[in-house]
């Protein structure tokens, strides 16, 4: 069964006014999509057609005035939600298109048209909350893409979200909701100040919120086993009917505002074992997003190993590793048996 893709022109016009630099910038996406293009990945993978998250999608999770905000802003000619996000001329066309790109990757998945999917898009989402766009987040298109696959009858989604920052905005919209297990490994402390161990869900969702809050510098070997021993079991436990992705690379070693230290190889290993969960639990159902990662080359490497595995192939070596501080995997020891007793996994 085929692996579909989606990107689009339209994102790498969203900029900011003026021309101010910002880390979340066009080039990051035409890194991943040159790579893509020069290894043949792009022409082995199902190209879904464009389309618009309509207004009752995007308040399916978002407040209106989340949407006006961003609209008043395009009206002005641009500006500043906050000190980190920005709206500029093409800015709402972009996020909207970005939601509509999650939405149809996860129909394409869950009608069986693809067995997976990952969409190219920017601006990433997962900081925007049912209120407030934030952290270069307008709206919040893996959260309208789990709420739609609710809505069509789906009873247990898995929000994996591994990230540098914490997905406060996906948490913080379904936190009470206990069809929804979202597990998230991120650099602690650190933006947005969310995602203690302690964060476990409201009500009857306790225990499906699972954090894992990593120490600066954690490498490799913490990231991996952070997903081995929680996030993993976690997902078995759960029996996920869907996996969505929310696939940030700015923990990698090479990003400017990475902290955790995580190679290309780290990252591969733990896509690895998300997609074989995925394979176990759901019949390899898994939508990957595009959220951050600020550094072109290992995006562009990251993006190549992700496609390959959803392809079947061997992921490529890429020669520039992280190697993390040896001394944070004892760290890690204690962050992990938190995590799993938290999750109710002990």
């Amino acid at each position: 069964m085929s692996v579909a893709f989606s990107t689009d022109e339209l994102y790498l016009s969203h900029e900011p006014p003026g021309g101010v630099p910002h880390p979340e910038r066009p080039a990051r996406l035409s890194a991943i999509l040159g790579r893509l293009e020069s290894t043949g990945l792009l022409a082995r993978m199902q190209r879904l057609p464009e389309r618009d998250a309509s207004d009752e999608e995007l308040l399916a999770v978002h407040d209106r005035g989340v949407l006006e905000t961003v609209q008043a802003q395009h009206a002005a000619g641009g500006g500043w939600i906050d000190a980190d996000t920005f709206v500029g001329a093409s800015s709402p066309a972009a996020a909207r298109r970005a939601v509509g790109a999650a939405l149809a990757a996860t129909w394409a998945v869950l009608d069986g048209s693809a067995r997976s999917a990952f969409v190219a898009a920017r601006p990433p989402g997962h900081h925007a909350t049912r209120d407030r766009s934030m952290g270069f987040c307008l709206y919040n298109q893996v959260a309208v893409a789990a709420a739609a696959a609710l809505a069509r009858g789906l009873e247990r989604i898995a929000v994996v979200d591994w990230d540098l920052h914490h997905g406060n905005g996906t948490q913080a919209i379904f936190d009470a909701d206990p069809r929804v297990l979202y597990v998230s490994t991120h650099a602690y402390p650190y933006y947005p100040g969310t995602g203690t161990v302690g964060e476990r869900g409201l009500g009857e969702a306790a225990g499906t919120k699972v954090n894992i809050p990593l120490p600066h510098g954690a490498g490799d070997r913490a990231f991996l086993a952070a997903y081995g021993q929680v996030a993993v079991p976690a997902l078995e436990a759960f029996e996920p009917e869907l996996v969505l992705v929310s696939c940030g690379w700015d923990s990698h070693a090479r990003d400017p505002l990475g902290a955790l230290a995580v190679s290309t190889g780290g990252y591969t290993a733990v896509a690895r074992l998300i997609l074989d969960a995925a394979e176990r639990l759901c019949d390899g159902r898994l939508v990957a997003v595009l959220e951050g990662g600020y550094d072109e080359h290992a995006l562009a490497c990251c993006a190549q190993a992700l496609c390959e595995l959803l392809l079947g192939e061997e992921p490529t070596p890429d020669p520039e590793q992280g190697a993390g501080r040896p001394e944070v995997v004892h760290e890690i020891e204690a962050v992990i048996a938190a995590a799993r007793a938290s999750a109710g996994l002990d």
